[in-house]
């Protein structure tokens, strides 16, 4: 398999990391689902860790597009852009969602991720800025 992610470091803070991916999905057209604050998740049960955010994205006319094609897609939906620290520098992170194709093939999810990758991996970039 092809590499499955997509990452970049930023200057910016942790949290100004994480409200710019929020800001930038509805910029693209798609919605904050949930943030999953991991590390806060992690610390409750006595497990410290750095700062670790999930942000769940989507695009409800995409996700209905790969449902139509396979309702098995939705174990890969929401599409997912982490935003983590590790040894002081502040990182965002997706899954690629054209390994979609790789999982359901013969199906032609392929245009559909195509189109969702570059939404996703524009999100990453710009929130990096």
């Amino acid at each position: 398999m092809k590499d499955f992610q997509y990452s970049v470091i930023t200057s910016k803070t942790f949290d100004e990391a994480v409200k710019a991916v929020e800001e930038n999905t509805a910029a693209k057209g798609f919605r904050v689902l949930h943030t999953h604050d991991v590390a806060a998740t992690l610390a409750e049960k006595g497990f410290e860790r750095e700062p670790l955010k999930i942000v769940e994205v989507c695009n409800a006319k995409y996700a209905q597009e790969v449902l139509q094609m396979d309702i098995t897609t939705a174990l890969m939906l929401p599409c997912p852009i982490m935003v983590y620290q590790k040894e002081g520098k502040t990182y965002i992170s997706t899954m690629l969602p054209s390994l979609m194709g790789q999982f359901f093939p013969g199906k032609g999810i392929e245009p559909v991720a195509a189109l969702v990758q570059t939404a996703v991996v524009s999100i990453v970039d710009e929130s990096a800025k």
